[in-house]
């Protein structure tokens, strides 16, 4: 296996688990037993996971568009 399986591979799983602690329509807390209070604009936590979960989501594009240009 090469380097972008491992990569690939990585970048799915971290965000697999970026989504799944992401709700939509409300907070962090929320989410996590909260105060139900709903946000128009992401802040502290919220805008963090959401910018993670952007940023896996190019690694993960770029690691199968080059794993497959490689072989």
């Amino acid at each position: 296996m090469s380097i972008y399986n491992y990569l690939t591979i990585a970048s799915a799983v971290f965000m697999i688990i970026l989504i799944l602690v992401q709700t939509r329509g409300a907070s962090l807390g929320a989410g996590l037993g909260g105060a139900g209070e709903i946000n128009t604009t992401r802040r502290g936590t919220d805008k963090t996971i959401f910018q993670l979960t952007i940023i896996s989501a190019l690694v993960f594009s770029l690691s199968l568009i080059l794993g497959v240009m490689v072989k």
